[in-house]
């Protein structure tokens, strides 16, 4: 799995976006927070590309690409930050869920399992990113998709419960109305990570 030389695991593409020049001149916890907020903000971002369907209690988004964007930029810890802090400043009144709700009842209904799945896609795509899944577009596209299924996993029992959906509705309005969407939105973000760390590399004096 770990695909870097020593040296080089744990380093994210994250750790890469504020130039040495300003870099050099931060606190290293001031630099975890910045990251950490513009993550947060990203998911947040995310959530407002969004709109409801017929029949369906979940709403098509753009988290999921935030997620894996955040996770996959800031790695194990700040990723699990990001998304955890998104989900508590939503719990606790900010609007940044998707269709603007906000407070406990979203994380309590049949959209608490995304977010809940959320956290762990940010942890799995993160620590995958740590060890230099991120740097090919294969190991992207797979770190991408194990984190994307672990949304999945855990959002479809979640969306029967608390829904009262039977098996076969739950898999059709929680996964399959989203797979196509979700296709596209994977693809991007795989795409970006080996484009990051390709300017990274010709821009001298970052690695």
């Amino acid at each position: 799995m770990n695909r870097l030389p020593a040296q080089e695991r744990g380093l994210t593409i994250g750790d890469f976006l504020v130039p040495i020049r300003v870099s050099d001149r931060m606190h290293t916890r001031v630099r975890h927070v910045a990251l950490v907020a513009i993550g947060v903000l990203l998911i947040a971002l995310g959530a407002k590309i969004s709109f409801p369907l017929p029949n369906n209690p979940i709403p098509v988004t753009g988290q999921t690409f935030g997620v894996l964007v955040a996770g996959g930029a800031l790695g194990f810890r700040r990723g699990i930050a990001a998304s955890g802090i998104y989900v508590v400043l939503g719990v606790v009144g900010l609007p940044f869920f998707a269709l603007n709700r906000t407070g406990i009842e979203v994380l309590w209904g049949a959209s608490g399992g995304y977010l809940i799945g959320f956290i762990v896609a940010a942890a799995i795509v993160g620590r995958l990113a740590e060890l230099g899944w991120d740097r090919k577009i294969i190991g992207a596209v797979g770190a991408m998709l194990i984190a994307n299924a672990a949304i999945y996993v855990i959002a479809v029992p979640w969306l029967a419960v608390t829904a009262g959906f039977g098996p076969e509705e739950a898999i059709q309005k929680g996964f399959l109305t989203f797979v196509v969407g979700d296709a596209i939105k994977l693809a991007l973000a795989a795409a970006a990570f080996p484009a990051a760390w390709w300017l990274v590399g010709r821009r001298p004096g970052d690695r």
